[in-house]
């Protein structure tokens, strides 16, 4: 929605007045699709408190009546490139936050999408209030940990999100590693978080380290000694020390005529 439109005021005086009771100071964005507001709001403490320091919250308004939900929480929230995660299916938008601000953060990953049966807005592998983990600044007290962190593309076009995480004990114990793929299940639709194992584990890392992002900004540790002892270094020409088939064996400096 543009706050400055004529045509977009209906809208935004109804998610007003569906948001009046809510605790909120601004609201900063509104996408509709369909019966159905995503926003987002603002809050600050005081007037004088500096803008770095706003909470946000993601709700979904109903445009047919004024039910309004919270979808999450959080701080320095970040918009990404809008992600596809099933052939032929909708643009999803998907962001990037943190947990809070000016401490060790946690930083979550999620998307939005329109819920055709409930006629509202969802956000995508949350786990209680938190989306899906993606990297922290706050490591385990004792232990080296690497993390990495991209998003890709299968074969067939749908989108997905990669995280490993590998901890290293030193001499007290072997390292451990946790790879997590965030995806929809191409069979009901519906999302999953697989921590993988096997094969499809060493697969994944490679996907991880080895390409570019599909999204930027969503890429995190790929110049990381564990991608870079991951990664299969690429063949390199072999010099050709055959000599060439009309060689006999004979040659003449530069400038002798034969």
């Amino acid at each position: 929605m543009d706050f400055h439109s004529q045509k977009d005021q209906d809208i935004i005086v109804w998610v007003t007045r569906s948001l009046s009771e809510q605790d909120w100071t601004a609201i900063r964005e509104i996408g509709v699709q369909y019966d159905a507001a995503l926003v987002v709001t603002t809050y600050r403490a005081t007037p004088q408190s500096p803008a770095n320091n706003d909470t946000f919250t993601v709700w979904s308004v109903s445009l047919t009546s004024h039910v309004v939900a919270p979808l999450l929480k959080g701080v320095n929230l970040r918009w990404l490139e809008r992600m596809r995660f099933a052939p032929g299916a909708p643009l999803e938008p998907a962001i990037l936050y943190d947990n809070c601000r000016d401490c060790a953060a946690q930083t979550y990953f999620t998307a939005f999408y329109y819920d055709l049966s409930h006629h509202v807005w969802a956000a995508r592998w949350m786990r209680g209030s938190d989306a899906a983990p993606v990297w922290s600044a706050n490591p385990p007290t004792g232990v080296n940990w690497t993390q990495v962190c991209t998003a890709m593309a299968d074969p067939d076009g749908r989108e997905l999100v990669g995280a490993w995480n590998h901890i290293d004990y030193g001499s007290q114990k072997p390292p451990e590693d946790y790879v997590y793929r965030y995806d929809l299940d191409p069979l009901s639709g519906q999302e999953r978080t697989q921590l993988l194992t096997g094969p499809a584990t060493n697969s994944l890392e490679q996907r991880l380290c080895g390409f570019m992002s599909v999204v930027p900004d969503l890429s995190h540790g790929q110049d990381s000694w564990l991608c870079r002892q991951t990664v299969q270094p690429s063949s390199t020409r072999k010099p050709v020390t055959t000599p060439p088939a009309n060689n006999h064996g004979q040659a003449a400096p530069p400038g002798t005529r034969h």
